[in-house]
């Protein structure tokens, strides 16, 4: 009897074929193939440097989850997409979505987005996360807000910054700097114009302090024509986001057709969207890859990956990935069905060395992946039956 890593890629076997195919017949839109749903599980699978993995999965009762956090404890907070927040116990998820979350503008890839744990959370409690909020009619805003986790409800629920109403449709990231600061990254796929607007939020990576004030040295502050919140500008859709332990920042932004990237971020800095990308415009048309004051991309994918989720590896459980970067992938090469983890090593620099695709067998698209308090690997699959997935070192 075959095991479920080999009949996996046997059915890989047969979806390269068909991306040769349609890469021979020209095919430039993204497009789907058939597949079958995730299996129950565990997966067994070889991977580079020594490691063989187990992956079991926990869950596969999420909606489009997006975000993972882990609580004291043991429990695991999940955002879904839609509006509502779950708690996995004890490796169980809670039919019970839990209460008090402000309602969101579930349309397209708007919603309930990242949450995130104070890193004082022992002494004050607080939980950061970053919604879509609904507007009048077809309008949202980009808000960060801070609650308390009490029983099975969300209490002490405050709005603490709010962009502009939009159009945008995109997803936030938040992370907390070293200094205590806290991060948020807003969309500018669906208003392109605005990533190189300073009078506008999005397509930015915003810095604020823990209570929603703005930091006093922040890059733009006392500049004319700029939001003193903005830290960066001239980014497209940037689902990714983490703080290496130096305090280096590091956002993973998708480009158009081709041009994914993971930027070093530096305050002040501008990401170059839409004038510069390593990418194509969809239709086909040459975007230039280079401008003067515009930043260039720390690691780039030709072609895409779909990059959302961003985490360095410090635990103990997988000894030769130690400080290597993983990144989520939705798909590859603009066929649905080929999303990933992407593993990459780098130097002491922050440069690519090598890179390894882990768990493309599994044909889902990937929004999240953390580190547990365990040592082990979390991810998170983007689908309507959506799962999370624990990555352990197999046993021998």
């Amino acid at each position: 009897m075959s095991s479920p890593a080999y009949s996996i890629t046997m059915k890989h076997s047969f979806f390269s074929a068909v991306i040769f195919a349609a890469v021979l017949h020209g095919q430039a839109n993204v497009i789907d193939l058939p597949r079958a749903p995730l299996g129950d599980g565990p997966f067994i699978f070889d991977t580079a440097e020594q490691h063989k993995i187990r992956v079991t999965v926990i869950t596969k009762a999420l909606d489009r989850p997006f975000g993972i956090a882990f609580l004291p404890g043991g429990d695991i907070l999940v955002s879904e997409r839609g509006g509502k927040l779950r708690r996995i116990r004890d490796g169980v998820l809670d039919p019970q979505p839990i209460g008090g979350v402000p309602k969101v503008n579930a349309r397209a890839n708007a919603g309930l987005y990242d949450f995130v744990l104070h890193p004082k959370y022992a002494q004050n409690q607080w939980i950061y996360f970053a919604f879509s909020k609904p507007g009048e009619g077809m309008l949202s805003a980009t808000v960060l807000a801070r609650a308390k986790l009490q029983g099975s409800s969300l209490v002490q629920v405050h709005e603490l910054y709010s962009t502009e109403p939009g159009t945008n449709i995109g997803g936030s990231r938040l992370a907390f700097a070293l200094d205590g600061t806290i991060l948020m990254t807003t969309p500018a796929a669906g208003e392109v114009e605005k990533a190189q607007d300073p009078a506008s939020a999005y397509g930015k990576i915003l810095r604020l302090n823990d209570d929603g004030t703005i930091p006093r040295d922040n890059p733009f502050v006392g500049k004319p024509g700029y939001r003193p919140e903005i830290y960066t500008l001239g980014h497209r859709d940037h689902l990714g986001l983490v703080v290496h332990s130096s305090g280096t920042i590091f956002n993973a932004e998708h480009g158009p057709n081709g041009g994914d990237e993971v930027n070093l971020i530096k305050p002040g800095a501008n990401y170059g969207w839409p004038v510069i990308s390593f990418g194509r415009q969809y239709d086909g048309t040459r975007i230039p890859p280079y401008k003067e004051g515009m930043e260039i991309p720390q690691i780039v994918w030709v072609p895409s990956i779909g990059p959302s989720g961003l985490m360095f590896y410090t635990g103990d459980k997988f000894p030769a990935w130690k400080n290597n970067l993983f990144v989520g992938s939705a798909r590859y090469g603009e066929i649905r069905g080929f999303g990933h983890l992407e593993r990459v090593v780098l130097n002491d620099k922050f440069e690519d060395i090598r890179r390894e695709r882990i768990l493309d067998d599994l044909h889902q698209r990937f929004r999240d992946v953390r580190q547990g308090p365990d040592g082990n690997i979390y991810a998170l699959t983007d689908q309507e039956v959506g799962a999370l997935l624990r990555i352990e070192p197999a046993q021998p």
